[in-house]
């Protein structure tokens, strides 16, 4: 039998328990596993990295002098949520970005989190990502963060926590959907006999609440690329497409009487809404970067003046800040008065002195994160990591403690995946997407990374990791 062989785990396996005993949720997958060859397991994986290939499901690695196109190597085995655990992942990130949205409105306006020193004021100022521009903003319908894509690991004792949240241009949507595409085609019948939750409908939640930001009765949507060489491009094309929606660069777009019109070919078409792929900073050279070649000259001032939306709003990134992610739970009782439904990691504040001497202290078994990186950079694991390094970080954090915070290193939890020697565990974390319009919807499916490498605890697709199709399921 194809598991015959797979090791027991001292962390929590998603497929097995600790005696090796196959967990519910998976036991129809199994079955099915069972019937196929190791070979012809090999042979469907082969199939889906030639599909991911066809589709031009594909990333930009900036740094690797190999080639900069790859594909998200996707994993033949699902992971598989029971209806009842993603209920409380749907319930803790509703709670949660309902009241990060009343954080990043109040910042910007009455700052009676600050004032009431919940928050340290000086910390969200000295935030590169706290944007003077929008003090007073008020976008329409008052949200701030209509998508989000907040990371999510499950620990030795398979309890859920919440490792960061993505507020800017949270990315992967697009392959959760094309994975989703791929895997039924590998598995036609498993979908209907374990009753797994649909994501297809996120392309058109997706334009229904970009349409929500407008109040015209028909708006015309356009999602703005930084451009072909973009990193997640196949992702902006992609969800264009799927929502019948233009795709624009910031060339194609021009402000005239603080409104935005898109270049056609039959002239200048107003845009009412605009699903921005461009960082805050980049999105408009007279407000805010004077060198960006990215964003649209006048831009912000046609949002200021209500004759555009734009998701995310300029200025959400503050809510990116890993130091600001520490704060989550104090926000999440200052504005709801709700404890976390779910919690975050534990994490060390820099900028505090007992944790900033603790961290120097026992570098070693830590992770430290730089406040304002993403995409696995500015990190270091510090078990794997050698003295050498521990020396730089330690620098790194004096120098400049607010710029660092630091976590213990979890025991993430594994899904068997198919490896040269068969199937072997491998560490994932979990991404669900959320979009905030009329209501706040979290799609019932997730982009789930995958490392790798055998013992790696580092998902990252710029790192080297993949994904896995992530099945909800309806019990």
């Amino acid at each position: 039998m194809l598991f015959d062989n797979y090791p027991t785990q001292q962390h929590f396996d998603e497929m097995f328990d600790e005696q090796g005993n196959c967990r519910s949720n998976y036991s129809e997958l199994r079955k099915k596993l069972n019937k196929y060859s190791e070979k012809k397991l090999v042979q469907l994986q082969h199939s889906t990295d030639k599909a991911q290939k066809s589709m031009g499901m594909t990333f930009n690695v900036y740094h690797d002098n190999q080639g900069i196109e790859k594909i998200l190597h996707l994993d033949l085995i699902p992971r598989i949520i029971k209806g009842s655990e993603w209920k409380a992942i749907d319930e803790g990130l509703q709670q949660r970005i309902e009241a990060i949205n009343l954080f990043i409105d109040d910042i910007y306006n009455g700052q009676k989190i600050l004032k009431d020193k919940i928050v340290p004021k000086e910390m969200i100022l000295s935030s590169s990502d706290y944007l003077e521009p929008c003090v007073g903003l008020k976008p329409p319908k008052g949200i701030w963060c209509h998508i989000t894509g907040s990371d999510i690991v499950r620990d030795a004792k398979g309890e859920f926590y919440v490792l960061e949240d993505n507020l800017r241009c949270p990315s992967g949507v697009s392959y959760m959907l094309e994975n989703r595409e791929i895997i039924k085609q590998a598995f036609p019948q498993l979908f209907a006999s374990l009753g797994v939750r649909p994501v297809s409908g996120y392309a058109g939640s997706l334009l229904n609440m970009l349409q929500f930001m407008s109040d015209k009765e028909n708006p015309t949507v356009a999602v703005l690329t930084p451009g072909i060489f973009n990193s997640a491009y196949f992702e902006h094309s992609y969800l264009a497409q799927q929502m019948g929606a233009e795709l624009v660069t910031g060339q194609d777009l021009i402000v005239e009487n603080k409104k935005v019109y898109m270049q056609t070919t039959k002239g200048l078409q107003q845009v009412d809404s605009i699903y921005r792929r461009i960082d805050d900073k980049f999105i408009d050279p007279l407000t805010f970067n004077p060198d960006s070649m990215l964003g649209v000259p006048g831009l912000f001032e046609a949002y200021k003046a209500g004759n555009v939306a734009i998701a995310n709003a300029p200025g959400t990134g503050v809510a990116d800040d890993k130091a600001v992610y520490t704060y989550v739970p104090d926000i999440i009782k200052y504005y709801l008065d709700q404890d976390p439904i779910i919690q975050n990691v534990p994490t060390y504040k820099c900028s505090q002195e007992d944790d900033l001497k603790y961290v120097i202290e026992n570098i070693a078994d830590l992770v430290v994160k730089e406040t304002n990186a993403a995409g696995g950079y500015g990190m270091l694991i510090g078990p794997k990591a050698t003295k050498e390094e521990h020396d730089k970080f330690k620098k790194l954090v004096k120098a400049n403690p607010r710029n660092y915070i630091a976590q213990p290193t979890l025991s993430l939890s594994t899904v068997p995946t198919l490896t040269d020697e068969g199937f072997a565990p491998r560490h994932v974390d979990l991404r669900p997407y959320a979009l905030y319009g009329e209501s706040i919807e979290i799609i019932p499916g997730a982009l789930t990374r995958v490392a790798l490498v055998k013992d790696s605890l580092v998902v990252n697709s710029s790192q080297g990791g993949g994904s896995k199709d992530t099945w909800v399921l309806f019990d």
